[in-house]
């Protein structure tokens, strides 16, 4: 028997099955929610028989690589090029992580996608994984379309990552650092071997990484991949009104900033702009669709502000690496009286280090729980705080929202303060109503995190009064 296989599998959806049923449905087709390697996926899209059509770009790295997908399809629709993105995880909608020309795919077209990939894989007595199967899914809608190019992000690593069964007509890595250590290896000369298995011999590998892993350098050389290097084939310079980028062979002055925040922006945007100098011959892209591109890319959950008071920041970022970036961010913004953190961590990650980044820029952390097999207590999350040497006194921020709203006086609340709170909609309703306007709110630690602020935030909107 293959141990990847339950032992007692689920019943296939219904016809009139909804997504939320085939997302439940797989689930628990796997017995394991990882299960790194190629040779399943193969044994699948071969037996589907299907390629992808136009110029295919594969994002890899630590960070950054989100962004860089956002804005390499943005500038192409600019372009008038017909584009298809593939990113995960998603913050609300699975439909997220699917868009042609920057619109969602329909649940509909998921769906009969969904029943493609299960024939063949039935067909083929194939065990896959949730993300397996919903990559193969996502790449056959794809398949069935007239693509100029397809922009594919890479789920974890890369060289055994479903994504990677597709060959690449240009790679990119946008950084390395300490992440997923269990799949990757303890390193970055570890992870960078990784992520370098995107690359192709004889095609472009871009690598934004201002200090890539030297195993980055030697597999891209080993196999014969056109390696474009960060300072040595491309750079960018800039002033607070606009940036230059200059690559091999071209150069484009006079940009508008891009619209996605964060210091680490530039360098994931010239990573984008060499990928496309790379491939221009293929996809030419004229100037103008660049800066239009960067004015108007959007992706949420990246440094991302909102509007209104106290100002609301949300952050995806999930390791000390962007902790760093994140830090940087926060200080760029201007001066604020008092920032709190909502935070939570998954038990995977190395949240004492991601602390040791944020505690001398956080006044007041807001500690929040994350359910399932992954997930951290806010008991624990307060161990790690203390670890990396945060000593705050506890202070009742919900008692506070209460007096507030009934009309009464809050109590004066210490410089420094650590809460636990039952859920993220929980903290996020208190916080948002408890702390002055002048202040900062900063949702950090998870995908999870962002993505349930997101819903409380929009619930909040829609509450009566």
């Amino acid at each position: 028997m293959n141990p990847a296989v339950p032992k007692q599998m689920p019943m296939k959806p219904l016809a009139d099955a909804t997504l939320s049923e085939w997302l439940a449905y797989l689930e628990l087709i796997h017995s394991k929610p990882i299960d790194m390697g190629l040779d399943r996926v193969k044994v699948v899209q071969q037996h589907m028989n299907f390629s992808l059509n136009g110029v295919v770009f594969t994002v890899a790295g630590t960070n950054g690589k989100g962004s860089t997908c956002a804005m390499l399809e943005s500038i192409l629709v600019q372009a008038g090029y017909k584009v298809g993105m593939y990113t995960s995880p998603h913050l609300i909608r699975f439909t997220e992580r699917a868009r042609i020309n920057g619109e969602e795919v329909t649940e509909h077209d998921l769906i009969a996608a969904f029943e493609q990939v299960e024939n063949a894989r039935t067909a083929t007595s194939t065990s896959l994984t949730y993300f397996e199967f919903t990559t193969l899914a996502v790449a056959w809608i794809f398949a069935q379309l007239d693509l100029d190019a397809v922009v594919l992000e890479v789920g974890l690593g890369g060289r055994l990552d479903a994504v990677n069964v597709f060959d690449t007509d240009c790679a990119i890595c946008t950084s390395v650092d300490i992440d997923h250590q269990a799949f990757l290896g303890p390193d970055r000369e570890s992870i960078g071997r990784e992520k370098a298995g995107i690359f192709r011999a004889g095609k472009p590998a871009i690598v934004g990484d201002p200090k890539p892993p030297q195993s980055v350098i030697e597999h891209a050389n080993s196999i014969g991949a056109d390696l474009w290097l960060f300072a040595r084939d491309f750079n960018y310079s800039g002033d607070k009104q606009q940036w230059a980028y200059g690559g091999r062979n071209m150069r484009r002055a006079a940009l508008a900033y891009p619209a996605l925040r964060g210091t680490n922006q530039l360098l994931n945007a010239s990573a984008a702009l060499a990928a496309l100098e790379a491939v221009r011959d293929r996809l030419p892209v004229p100037a103008q669709s660049i800066r239009q591109g960067f004015l108007l890319v959007e992706w949420p959950g990246r440094f991302q502000v909102l509007p209104g008071q106290p100002t609301v920041v949300l952050d995806v970022g999930h390791n000390p690496h962007a902790a760093a970036h994140l830090r940087e961010s926060l200080d760029n913004m201007g001066f604020f009286p008092y920032t709190h953190c909502i935070f939570g961590m998954l038990a995977d990650k190395d949240a004492v280090e991601v602390v040791k980044a944020l505690k001398d820029r956080v006044d007041h952390w807001h500690l929040v729980p994350l359910e399932g097999d992954r997930g951290r207590t806010t008991g624990q999350l307060m161990q790690q705080l203390v670890q990396a040497g945060v000593d705050s006194p506890s202070f009742d921020w919900v008692a506070n929202s209460q007096a507030l709203a009934k009309g009464g006086i809050a109590k004066q609340a210490p410089e420094k303060s650590v809460q636990s709170y039952e859920s993220v909609s929980q903290a996020y309703a208190v916080v948002t109503s408890a702390v002055p306007p002048n202040d900062r709110i900063l949702v950090f630690g998870s995908f999870l995190v962002v993505a349930q602020a997101m819903q409380a935030k929009e619930a909040l909107r829609k509450r009566p009064g």
